[in-house]
């Protein structure tokens, strides 16, 4: 079976944000370490090279492909801040519409600049995907 690539790290979140040249995108990333770590209660922590995670879970597949992510998590990519948050689809199409300018991939919500959110709704989304995958993947 394969071993999963995203996993946690020792690598000091801080040093990582820090490493981001762009001082707004920096800025922002500080700020949502911030909201995340309120939301869920967690601690900033890295995952792979580029994903800051907060919680986790263990999964398990029917294909039997299992493994260990974060709950809710963001990445700072070149283009956009990637928003990682498991949504139902009910929220996802009552939520993201208020969010504001943002652009959505099938797993994630990608956001240029926090000034571009309405950060009242990025705070719901980041609730209902918590408790959505507390759930899903009760401890």
């Amino acid at each position: 079976m394969a071993t999963n690539k995203t996993t946690e790290t020792k690598t000091n979140v801080s040093d990582f944000i820090n490493q981001i040249t762009d001082e707004a995108k920096r800025n922002d990333v500080f700020q949502l370490v911030d909201i995340f770590k309120k939301q869920t209660g967690f601690e900033a922590v890295l995952w792979g090279p580029s994903i800051i995670g907060f919680g986790s879970y263990h999964y398990k597949y029917a294909s039997r492909h299992e493994g260990d992510a974060p709950i809710a998590a963001f990445s700072p990519r070149a283009t956009a801040i990637s928003l990682y948050l498991h949504l139902p689809a009910e929220q996802r199409e009552d939520l993201l519409p208020k969010l504001g300018k943002t652009k959505s991939g099938k797993g994630c919500i990608y956001v240029k600049k926090l000034s571009d959110i309405n950060l009242e709704v990025l705070n719901e989304l980041i609730e209902v995907s918590v408790q959505s995958l507390k759930q899903l993947y009760p401890s």
